[in-house]
């Protein structure tokens, strides 16, 4: 039977990226790969759950049929699996991925992977790319990654005007706010 450790399950709203606005049930993941200085996520601690577990928490939001598996980084654990179920019972599901994952897309309705500087790319085809921005070049991306959105997000909303002076550079970019901290919501 599928274990994963899980950090935590919520219900809120998507309010990055594409989706934004969309109500949506959250899973991360417990871990990640990297050490990002700018991490704003606790995702280290966890306790392990079988798929009825994640079922039932997920039975709980009986409306809503959107799901992100995010973390950490969500590739460390078996999320390919954990998404083929989820779609079974009919779930739109989503992953938020580092990108230095193995990843089988089919398994996947919506993919956005948010690279980091330095790290080597396994997942090179998604939906969207967010790339936390912090004044670096960042035109790469757009040759490295194939993708239907490209979006530059404000590193911990510190930097916004020039994110949005960036953006400015390029046809292909766009804008993305966390916009859950604007809010003040999870």
């Amino acid at each position: 039977m599928l274990k994963l450790k899980i950090n935590e399950i919520f219900y809120s709203i998507q309010c990055e990226g594409r989706n934004a606005g969309m109500p949506t049930i959250f899973i991360r993941l417990s871990g990640c790969n990297l050490s990002c200085d700018f991490c704003d996520t606790r995702h280290q601690h966890g306790r392990y759950m079988d798929t009825a577990m994640i079922l039932g928490r997920l039975n709980r939001f009986k409306h809503c049929k959107n799901v992100v598996i995010t973390g950490g980084e969500p590739t460390m654990q078996d999320c390919d699996s954990l998404a083929n179920l989820l779609q079974k019972h009919r779930y739109y599901v989503a992953i938020e991925t580092n990108g230095t994952g193995f990843l089988n897309t089919g398994c996947y309705d919506w993919i956005t992977v948010s690279p980091k500087r330095g790290t080597q790319l396994i997942t090179k085809t998604c939906s969207e790319v967010k790339v936390i921005y912090q004044g670096q070049s960042v035109k790469h991306w757009l040759d490295r990654i194939i993708a239907d959105y490209y979006y530059l997000q404000p590193c911990s909303m510190k930097n916004i005007k020039a994110t949005i002076n960036a953006v400015k550079k390029s046809s292909r970019w766009r804008l993305s706010l966390q916009c859950q901290k604007l809010i003040d919501i999870r």
